[in-house]
């Protein structure tokens, strides 16, 4: 597949619904900076527009999913579905995981692709746009709003603070996927997930030292108190990091990422995204 501009559209099923004035669902592939395809799909939410109100007034979820997921797994589409409740949805697949182009970074220029979800939703006419990251997307949101800057909110549920971490045993067998050739074969066939062999060179910003620089934009950390990947210092080091800025939520009985998060908590992050966005 050649490669594009950053944030072209590669092909687009989008369409005016014209019983809501809004639009109907769509996917499409999107250019990267670096030129990757990501796999990308808007869902304009279950919110019914009015014709004499654009959509460029409504909000916008653009949702960053955890290492081994993509647009079409279950536990992601569960989330864009709850979160439709409050507002339109962007979901893709992180480069390296489903049908995007590329290898995963494991977080670092997956920024880049996070990148072209928010411009692709601007372009949509949405004027207040919220980024949710669930584990590695939630440290890539948190990146992205600090290097990139242009959403209005920010939710990070379930992120390292910082990089290199292996006191877990979940965390250790994610290095070994990572850092080993064979693991890495192991990620590719039965996890569908390609993973680049080359190391980080430089190190990329990490989650805790990014936060400081997402101010004055709202943010929202959220974390389970039974993560079995990053234990609760990992949230309060970010915490600690954003200051009167940032939120902490520590969520009692709850596991790791997107699996993990019940469609509870999933409401009350719409309904703070609503009333802290724009």
């Amino acid at each position: 597949m050649s490669n594009g501009p950053a944030g072209h559209t590669a092909r687009s099923t989008d369409r005016p619904n014209p019983e809501t004035g809004g639009w109907a669902p769509m996917r499409t592939f999107l250019y990267t900076a670096d030129g990757i395809p990501i796999d990308s799909v808007y869902n304009p939410g279950t919110v019914v527009y009015d014709v004499s109100a654009p959509p460029s007034r409504d909000l916008v979820f653009v949702v960053a999913h955890g290492f081994t997921g993509d647009v079409d797994r279950p536990h992601v589409r569960r989330v864009a579905a709850a979160l439709a409740r409050h507002g339109a949805v962007v979901t893709f697949s992180f480069r390296g995981h489903g049908a995007s182009g590329g290898r995963s970074t494991v977080g670092d220029r997956e920024v880049l692709d996070l990148a072209a979800a928010v411009r692709w939703a601007r372009e949509l006419g949405h004027t207040r746009v919220v980024t949710v990251g669930f584990s590695m997307g939630g440290s890539v949101v948190l990146r992205h709003a600090a290097l990139h800057r242009g959403v209005d909110a920010v939710v990070s549920v379930s992120s390292p603070a910082r990089w290199y971490y292996r006191g877990t045993a979940p965390m250790r067998r994610l290095h070994w996927l990572v850092t080993r050739p064979e693991g890495r074969l192991v990620s590719r066939y039965g996890l569908r997930t390609r993973i680049h062999h080359r190391e980080w060179q430089p190190v990329p910003l990490s989650p805790v030292q990014a936060v400081p620089r997402i101010a004055p934009t709202p943010l929202l950390i959220v974390h389970g108190d039974r993560d079995g990947y990053f234990p609760l210092d990992h949230p309060r080091m970010l915490a600690a990091a954003a200051g009167d800025h940032g939120e902490l939520w520590v969520e009692p009985g709850m596991g790791h990422a997107e699996h993990a998060a019940p469609d509870a908590l999933l409401t009350r992050i719409g309904d703070w995204a609503a009333a802290r966005a724009g």
